[in-house]
């Protein structure tokens, strides 16, 4: 029979499980557990029916995945953050720093270079390339008919011919009316129509005896006409001469009127069609109707296919009438002055004009 311990005498040792089961039980025992406390980034997340905060600064919750150890050395480009949506905020407007505005080049904001505006407008009728300065002969750099390019040398044989030629045309009186392929004559002008029938023709310029145009802005334009020019589109400022209006009237109601101008079509023709307000111009001739003569652009009333004796020609340049001095009215360069009496002073000069037999006979250089 086994004797029980006495009062006060030390208990057993615990035993090796009873150890362990201490040390287990306080961590899944209700009572001694603690709670888990939420991120606080995961507490601000909304619930599935909760709307999104209207916050412009509110920063996107992104999760991070843990780093496995080898991506310490060699991270991961992390993915961009996904932007805040925002339910009530009006666009806002970019600042104007931020816009790139393009622009149409007009001459308001982009002028133009002299090698792309030279030789659109006939000017005073300058040899082609150049600078608007008087024309210059050059016996040894003499520019091929049609050609402007650059000039071309001739022997001292070849330009006596060429001298005699141009002498004789000027002797002739022009080239003559122009001869097709197929042998027809081909004037530059139909024939005259049945309400000009009995009337002179009367040649008008167009640029500083008409109007005066610039690429450049001009304050006090009378009109503003776009020309295309390498596939842009530029503004051409136009002036009119003091009485221009009235002399074309007046001059519509007595002459077959042909406006001959150097300059491209493409400029003079949208000018006319804003000039002519009375709608007397018959005829449009331009840069490519001219004949060339050492580098000018002549116009030789000869190709009209007009009696020569009934036409006039009224224009600035000098050059432009060489073959046919005995037909022309000189005129004055005119470019912006606003007392300017000019064409109104020619008015009655020309009606007395339309009715001599031979124009030739009174225009004989004496005026």
């Amino acid at each position: 029979m086994s004797k029980q311990p006495p009062n006060g005498s030390k208990s057993p040792s615990p035993s090796f499980f009873s150890k362990l089961i201490h040390i287990v039980l306080p961590c899944i025992a209700p009572s001694t557990a603690h709670p888990i406390e939420l991120d606080s980034a995961t507490q601000d997340l909304p619930k599935p029916d909760q709307p999104l905060k209207d916050d412009l600064h509110s920063t996107p919750v992104t999760s991070e995945k843990p780093s496995l150890p080898d991506e310490a050395a060699h991270p991961t480009p992390s993915e961009p953050a996904k932007p805040t949506i925002v339910t009530d905020v009006r666009p806002v407007t970019p600042h104007a720093d931020d816009v790139d505005v393009v622009l149409p080049p007009t001459p308001t904001n982009h002028l133009l270079p002299p090698d792309e505006t030279e030789g659109v407008t006939s000017g005073a009728v300058q040899p082609p390339g150049s600078k608007g300065d008087s024309p210059v002969h050059d016996k040894h750099a003499l520019v091929a008919d049609g050609d402007e390019s650059e000039g071309t040398s001739y022997t001292e044989e070849e330009l006596e011919e060429i001298e005699d030629d141009e002498e004789r045309l000027i002797f002739n009186g022009g080239a003559g009316i122009p001869i097709g392929p197929d042998g027809t004559p081909r004037p530059l002008l139909p024939p005259i129509s049945p309400q000009h029938a009995g009337r002179k023709c009367l040649v008008l310029d167009l640029d500083e005896t008409l109007v005066h145009s610039s690429f450049k802005s001009i304050s006090q334009a009378d009109y503003v006409v776009p020309v295309e020019i390498e596939y842009n589109w530029h503004n051409v400022y136009v002036i009119k001469r003091p009485g221009v209006d009235n002399f074309l009237k007046k001059m519509g109601e007595i002459y077959e009127i042909v406006v001959f101008t150097a300059s491209l079509s493409k400029y003079a023709d949208p000018v006319l069609d804003r000039l002519d307000i009375h709608q007397v111009v018959s005829h449009r001739l331009f840069r490519e109707s001219c004949y060339n003569h050492k580098g000018n652009y002549v116009k030789d009333l000869s190709q009209l296919g007009r009696p020569i004796a009934d036409t006039i020609i009224l224009d600035n340049s000098p050059a432009s009438y060489i073959f046919h001095p005995n037909n022309a009215v000189p005129v004055s360069s005119w470019f912006n002055d606003p007392h300017d009496t000019e064409l109104t002073d020619l008015v009655p000069f020309l009606a007395d004009l339309s009715t001599v037999d031979d124009v030739r006979g009174i225009l004989d250089g004496a005026r």
